[in-house]
């Protein structure tokens, strides 16, 4: 039915593409699933894990495992057929954020747990500076985390289409159709302009917090790593 209703002049080659697209993400998934668990397993055999690396390890590998099957999820709602809808067949924007954050959660924790190994942790003193710069890191990084969330919504939607001009929303700062489902709430995550609204403002909200964390760390002496490390954060935000 979408093929008659929407596809009917793709080619072969165009199908070719979009498989071989899908079919290369979940090969990759498997490589990565495969490069977690099986050095877990030989470590763990060979008794090189300490008894907290191998909660970390379970953890990683659960991980791994969680997001393989929120991926398959995922996809499973873009098969569903809708009775009555001739729209583009897109999978849930809710499953989709699901399966975003899950990566960056285990992108993060392999990433905090290979450096917490190779790297030394500096011990500082507990000033109450550097409590507040812990503080405000964190908060920052939920920020951004939040941020990501977002524009997986925006990407499950389309809401990236609706307006395509910047920092105005079409003629406006804050267009007219903002709450225009009912309830107010659904229009956080099914209304395409609310959408991409809190996708802006959560953006800016997030290079405004790193340019804050960076200027807050220039009056505190850090060691050169952790300094270096802040700067990246924000380069890396100016760049995105």
């Amino acid at each position: 039915t979408v093929f008659n209703s929407l596809n009917h002049d793709m080619t072969l080659a165009e199908f070719k593409f979009i498989w071989y697209m899908e079919y290369s993400h979940r090969m990759w998934g498997r490589v990565v699933g495969l490069a977690y668990i099986l050095p877990a397993a030989y470590f763990w055999r060979r008794g090189w894990l300490s008894r907290p690396l191998k909660g970390c390890v379970l953890m990683l590998c659960g991980l791994v495992c969680f997001q393989g099957l929120l991926g398959w999820y995922m996809v499973k709602s873009g098969l569903e057929e809708k009775p009555g809808s001739y729209d583009i067949p897109r999978v849930s924007q809710y499953r989709l954020a699901a399966h975003l954050g899950s990566a960056l959660v285990l992108y993060s924790a392999s990433l905090w747990t290979g450096l917490s190994l190779l790297l030394p942790r500096h011990k500082l003193p507990e000033t109450h500076q550097l409590l507040r710069l812990r503080q405000y890191a964190h908060g920052t990084t939920a920020l951004i985390f939040l941020t990501a969330l977002s524009g997986a919504f925006v990407a499950g939607l389309d809401a990236g289409l609706v307006y395509n001009s910047f920092p105005k929303m079409g003629e406006r700062w804050i267009p007219d159709d903002l709450l225009a489902f009912s309830p107010v709430l659904k229009n956080i995550f099914e209304n395409p302009t609310t959408v991409q609204f809190d996708h802006r403002i959560l953006g800016i909200a997030s290079v405004t917090a790193v340019t804050a964390l960076y200027l807050f760390s220039r009056k505190i002496p850090l060691p050169r790593r952790t300094r270096m490390a802040v700067t990246s954060l924000l380069a890396v935000a100016c760049v995105q």
